[in-house]
């Protein structure tokens, strides 16, 4: 699907600015969504460490309180200060008792032990077991010398040792109370998700616990920078550490910091857990961001569409060959009304030189009467004459009388010369365009407006008699001009050449240089005031002779004869009508070189047609005594003349068919009517002749798109076809393809 360049230019920026405003707000709500889901699983992973710091330090500090509380007590100060063997059971078990009641206020699953520095004694389990020398100078050396702390943490290999130095405000330690958390315990109090990591720090940054040991998520290193990074922020935060040389650091880390202790609670927050959060939210941006795009494709294809409709309308409506590759439509359109510019150009130079002919044969039709009312107006206004309403006309016809000095073959010439007379004698704003009607008269058809009558015939005056004076003075001759009536529409030209030849039948009676006003003869004119002679289908009539075909001389000798009698309804017009007839028959015999009346007898058939007042009678004579033997002695003749003319015909076709060929050229070619040759070409090829030339043409066409490279347009432009698409429309209507589809299947072949 060819949608051209323009479409593509309005579509694709589009397309682009609309997948690049989704892909700007896909990103905008995806980075938007991803600080949020970041926030609220940090804020999550935040309370969650919180809560277990509280947890933890709620359990340790009880423990510690209970321990203060009981080293405060006078059963303390008795059972530390004297020495306690397997015989002092009530002194052991109220120790033990103490101990199980501070087992009951701490965690589950803590082992907890009250050691006297004093007698050197040790409770722990519900055991009784006597220290030696060197096992109490070892414990004074881990838990008293270090530090004056009187309450200190230790990471053991099962778990944490929350130890306290009794009594705690007292610098000389008596006791030692241990507090041995397992790992058990802590997993069970901290890990409330199995897949959150968390970790405890010390405040040195040693780690005291972690939930998933052998991970090796966190480093020694990693966690002393971490506990140094928290100690220098708030009790509750987020980190985002530096990525160190072969670590492998987390996106961020949650950490709460213990007052109580100073002990930094740390959790992490994995790339993984959020793209897990982020999940569906991916998901949907996904769909929403395809939905769209589809969506702008589909506005992009409608926009782009509507408004390259009206250019791929009048791309298709313009003449030319298709798109060239280095324009785009608008430039292609341009240029193409360019090219209908400069061909008007050319066609209004060339009418505008063409335009006498055009002017001559327009005046030529309208005597004839072979102009309809549409066309006149069309054509009037073609060759300059845009406003002739309200107009009055006169036809001047001029015949000459005398030669002067000069031969008879002379004759065209001084007619030609009167034509260059009338021009130069009366002026273009008063006149039509003079010209040669036949090789007898000359013609001109005179216009006025917002003149009467009187003044109108004063003024036509005045032009024949100074062009009477010029004839004589300049070419040394001598003229007769006949003037028609006045009249109002162009149409009626025809009347009004024949008013204008029916005065100059007058000259024989008036003599030379006459100058006679059809009004002035019509009032001696008996019966009708115009002879009317059906010239138009007496030729039909003659065609049909020719021809040898009978049945339509029969029809059109009954057209004529009823003209005759209708237009001449005063018997002395109709006789010389008829006698007219007669001649003209006479004469065709002389042209086909027949002799059916050229015989003494043609006198007696003139009277006995005169004499004869039935017209059926008068049409049975003329076609059975004249006509039909005329027809039956020149069929013979005429078969071979007909084969002669067409034949003459087809070869001036096959020979010139590149030029421009009409069946007028080649009869005025050949000295005949065209119509007469139309039917003996028809007759003898079975088509007429626009058939054949436009079927010969195309044979020519097919042969040159196998046999050439030529173009579809030049080959049109060869064969006289000025619009390559009515080439395309004749060959296609013929061979039922294009000419590019028969050129591509000739070449598969």
């Amino acid at each position: 699907m060819n949608k051209g360049r323009m479409f593509y230019k309005i579509f694709i920026p589009i397309l682009i600015l609309g997948v690049g405003l989704v892909a700007s707000f896909g990103s905008y709500i995806y980075f938007s969504t991803v600080g949020s889901v970041i926030e609220r699983v940090a804020g999550s992973k935040q309370s969650l460490i919180t809560q277990t710091k509280n947890n933890f330090e709620h359990k340790i500090q009880s423990i510690e309180y209970a321990f203060d509380t009981y080293s405060t007590t006078t059963s303390f100060r008795e059972v530390v200060n004297n020495p306690l063997t397997a015989q002092d059971f009530i002194a052991y078990r109220n120790v033990n008792s103490q101990l199980n009641y501070i087992a009951t206020m701490g965690m589950e699953g803590t082992e907890y032990a009250l050691i006297s520095l004093v007698h050197n004694w040790q409770v722990a389990d519900g055991r009784l077991t006597l220290l030696t020398n060197e096992e109490r100078a070892q414990l004074v050396d881990m838990y008293i010398k270090p530090g004056s702390q009187s309450l200190f943490w230790i990471r053991t290999d099962t778990g944490i040792r929350f130890v306290n130095t009794l009594p705690v405000f007292s610098t000389q330690k008596q006791a030692i109370a241990l507090s041995d958390i397992s790992l058990e315990t802590l997993d069970q109090m901290i890990q409330t998700e199995e897949s959150t990591p968390v970790f405890i720090l010390n405040k040195q940054g040693d780690l005291m616990y972690e939930t998933h040991p052998g991970q090796g998520l966190l480093s020694a290193g990693e966690l002393k920078r971490i506990a140094e990074l928290a100690a220098a922020g708030d009790s509750n935060g987020t980190l985002t550490p530096e990525k160190s040389e072969g670590g492998h650091l987390p996106a961020k880390l949650i950490y709460a910091k213990s007052s109580y202790n100073n002990w930094t609670y740390v959790t992490v927050l994995d790339q993984e857990e959020i793209a897990g959060a982020l999940k569906m939210t991916r998901f949907g941006l996904v769909t929403l961001s395809l939905v769209l795009t589809l969506l702008i494709v589909i506005v992009a294809y409608v926009i782009a569409s509507r408004y390259t409709k009206p250019i791929q309308q009048i791309k298709h409506r313009l003449p030319g060959d298709t798109l060239p590759a280095a324009k785009n439509e608008i430039e292609w359109i341009i240029s193409s009304i360019d090219t209908i510019v400069s061909e008007k150009q050319s066609l209004e130079s060339l009418m505008e030189a063409e335009r006498p002919q055009l002017e001559t044969q327009l005046i030529l039709n309208l005597f004839r009467s072979r102009v309809s009312a549409e066309e006149l107006a069309q054509k009037l206004d073609r060759i300059g004459y845009h406003e002739l309403e309200g107009w009055r006309f006169v036809t001047m016809l001029v015949q000459l009388d005398h030669l002067g000095d000069r031969l008879a073959s002379d004759r065209d010439l001084l007619l030609l010369a009167i034509n260059k007379l009338v021009e130069e004698n009366i002026s273009a704003d008063q006149r039509m365009l003079p010209i040669l009607l036949n090789d007898k008269t000359q013609a001109t058809i005179l216009m006025f407006k917002g003149q009467s009558e009187q003044d109108i015939r004063k003024q036509v005056l005045e032009k024949a008699t100074l062009l009477m004076k010029s004839v004589r003075e300049y070419l040394k001759a001598s003229i007769s001009v006949g003037i028609s009536e006045i009249y109002d529409s162009l149409l009626d030209s025809k009347l009004a050449c024949e008013m204008g030849k029916q005065a100059l039948h007058h000259r024989l009676n008036l003599g030379k240089e006459s100058i006679i006003f059809y009004q002035d003869i019509s009032m001696v004119l008996s019966g009708s005031v115009l002879l009317h002679y059906p010239v138009e289908l007496e030729s039909q009539l003659f065609d049909a002779i020719r021809l040898g075909d009978e049945e339509q001389v029969s029809q059109s000798l009954y057209l004529l004869l009823a003209e005759m009698m209708k237009k001449n309804k005063n018997s002395m017009n109709f006789e010389v009508a008829l006698v007219r007839f007669v001649n003209n028959l006479i004469q065709l015999e002389q042209l086909l070189g027949i002799e059916v009346l050229l015989t003494q007898n043609n006198y007696a058939l003139y009277h006995v047609l005169l004499d004869t007042r039935n017209p059926e009678e008068i049409e049975r004579m003329l076609v059975s005594e004249v006509i039909f033997p005329m027809v039956r002695s020149i069929k013979d003749k005429t078969n071979q003349q007909f084969r002669s003319l067409s034949e003459e015909i087809a070869a001036i076709v096959r020979a010139e068919y590149d030029q421009e060929l009409s069946l007028d050229y080649i009869a005025d070619r050949l000295h005949y009517n065209p119509n007469y040759l139309s039917s003996i070409f028809r007759k003898e090829y079975g088509m007429t002749f626009s058939e054949y030339l436009m079927g010969y043409r195309l044979e020519m066409a097919k042969k040159w798109l196998v046999e050439t490279n030529m173009t579809v347009k030049e080959i049109g432009e060869r064969l006289q076809y000025h619009n390559s698409q009515n080439f395309i429309r004749s060959f296609r209507k013929k061979e039922h393809i294009t000419p590019g589809e028969f050129r591509r299947m000739k070449q598969a072949n």
